[in-house]
């Protein structure tokens, strides 16, 4: 129930409450649930959440279904595994009243409380309001409570007196960690899970530990994405850490189950790092969004921060194992990546693009018309089947790179920041290069001059995007990639590629303004050497050229490939 705005919710008392027109109820009868201002003073609210959850465990799942009574203002969510289990806002009206009619379901608990997140603007919203408790025909009635916001779970571990060991790691438990092969003992930097099976007892003993400002968690998945996990999370909350167990049924806000479930808590905070250990049958009574633990799931590790018990959205990608593991299988040391691979291939193939096929081609095209005035390929000369092939390669290469994000994620990132406009506006570009190449011109047309300008300036607004495109993209959560040393390197390259062509370009005219004297002074013969003198100097900064262009692309792809 927990807005995911990236913020707390507010500490002053909520101004709304939560009523209903009986306080007892029976299987079939229709209970009348409003949320309305609690004082005097005018106000209002623009969104709300209203659930009902057994009393006795106000971490569970909700119960029973709602009906509608405004259409217009509020709607049906699934919450669990019921549908119509919670009822929400529609719009973002302002509103000072809403109501709903609550259904029991066929085996209701003995009380049942409705519980609220209210929302007054987006930074300022109340979690969890209690509402009144109604009870079952017959149960004994307990005395409604003020609507002040739940906190999370708490949990009474007691903290650890040592710290986790990579020890058996492979030989006795199973582990996940990054970097690969760390150790938690003595590595602050290093993220860990671990986990054994106890057959006998029935039972799962986790371990985590990293370093994190808030929290850390883990999920075990069926797939590679986020949603309808079971999730497992360590909180740091005023000097302690809770350990609590959740569930996430989408791209949502963890919802907490039953935290019963989990025993043998421990924890412990040291040095800016989170530890926490608990228990877990591998089998559970009931189902709530857990997993069985005998069966093979994907692990999740994030951290993030938190604040007053409340986590926020984690800071980085998550390290997601490479395969799927049975929990209760044979001890693994297991691996994993924090950048999926359609992310990897998308980073790879734009930086050999715009690292190497798009400079190599303009350099080709800006210093070396001349070295090669008489070699022809195909019916063209040399220079310009070399420019032309590995620009129309670069085009379809890009083209190929930039559908890869919309695939991993289906849709458009909300998180990347200005990377993926810079990147569709450098498609576009590209796009528009190619037909401009194929409608070029004739050397001796009038509009020759014009097409020149156009592919001039087109051609040098698409380089200077793609390379703050790949700035950027460098520090993307998805392809986090080692920072100042990616940065550092990259601006590097830049200066290599700068200097190339300052020098070729001082050589240039070097020679253009010693050509008169030297035509004075040396012999017809001798002056007729100097081309071929010029063309292998520039033949020899071009292997250079390249060399350094593929020593930096090598080594972008090596750091590409190890995260």
């Amino acid at each position: 129930m927990m807005p995911r705005h990236g913020d707390v919710p507010s500490p002053d008392p909520p101004p709304f409450n939560i009523t209903v027109d009986t306080a007892s109820f029976t299987p079939g009868d229709n209970i009348a649930v409003t949320l309305q201002e609690a004082s005097s003073t005018p106000t209002y609210f623009r969104g709300f959440l209203i659930e009902a959850r057994d009393a006795g465990k106000p971490n569970s799942p909700a119960v029973g279904s709602f009906l509608l009574t405004d259409p217009q203002e509020s709607q049906l969510l699934q919450c669990g595994h019921t549908q119509g289990s919670a009822v929400s806002h529609s719009s973002k009206s302002k509103k000072t009243r809403i109501q709903a009619v609550w259904e029991p379901p066929k085996n209701p608990p003995q009380r049942v409380q409705f519980l609220a997140t209210v929302l007054r603007e987006y930074k300022v919203f109340w979690v969890k309001m209690e509402g009144p408790v109604v009870s079952l025909h017959g149960a004994t009635a307990a005395p409604s409570t003020p609507s002040t916001p739940a906190p999370p779970p708490t949990s009474s571990a007691p903290p650890l007196s040592e710290p986790f060991s990579s020890a058996g790691c492979g030989l006795s438990k199973s582990c996940l960690r990054d970097p690969v092969g760390c150790h938690p003992e003595s590595d602050p930097a290093c993220f860990f899970l671990s986990f054994v099976t106890d057959q006998q007892g029935g039972s799962v003993t986790f371990e985590l530990s990293g370093p994190a400002e808030g929290y850390l968690a883990f999920a075990l998945s069926l797939d590679k994405w986020m949603g309808n996990d079971d999730i497992y999370m360590c909180v740091s909350d005023g000097g302690s850490v809770t350990v609590s167990a959740a569930y996430v049924s989408g791209r949502t806000y963890p919802e907490p189950a039953i935290q019963e479930d989990l025993w043998g808590r421990a924890w412990r905070l040291a040095d800016g790092l989170i530890q926490c250990r608990f228990q877990r049958k591998i089998i559970l009574p009931h189902a709530d969004g857990r997993f069985n633990l005998s069966q093979s799931y994907f692990l999740f590790l994030a951290n993030g921060r938190s604040q007053q018990g409340f986590i926020h959205r984690h800071d980085r990608q998550p390290l997601i194992s490479s395969n799927q593991k049975e929990i209760t299988g044979p001890p693994e040391d297991l691996g994993g990546s924090r950048s999926p691979l359609l992310i990897k291939i998308h980073g790879v193939l734009m930086l050999t693009v715009w690292m190497w096929m798009v400079s190599t081609a303009i350099f080709i095209a800006r210093h070396y018309k001349n070295v090669w005035p008489e070699k022809t390929l195909l019916g063209q000369k040399l220079w310009f089947q070399l420019h032309r092939t590995l620009m129309v390669l670069a085009v379809l290469l890009t083209a190929v790179a930039f559908t890869l994000p919309f695939i991993y994620r289906m849709g458009w990132s909300k998180n990347a920041g200005s990377h993926p406009y810079i990147g569709c506006t450098v498609m576009v570009l590209s796009l528009i290069q190619l037909v401009m190449g194929a409608l070029r011109p004739a050397p001796d047309s009038p509009r020759r001059a014009i097409f020149n300008w156009m592919h001039l300036v087109t051609g040098t607004a698409g380089q200077v995007l793609a390379v703050a495109c790949v700035f950027l993209g460098v520090s993307q959560q998805a392809l986090l990639l080692p920072s100042p040393s990616s940065p550092a390197v990259l601006a590097a390259w830049l200066l290599w590629t700068l200097l190339a062509h300052l020098l070729l370009q001082i050589h240039s005219c070097t020679l253009r303004s010693e050509g008169t004297d030297r035509e004075n002074i040396l012999s017809a013969q001798s002056w007729r050497q100097q081309p071929e003198e010029q063309s292998n100097v520039k033949k020899m900064v071009f292997v250079v050229f390249l060399l350094g262009n593929t020593a930096f692309l090598a080594a972008f792809i090596t750091t590409i490939a190890s995260v």
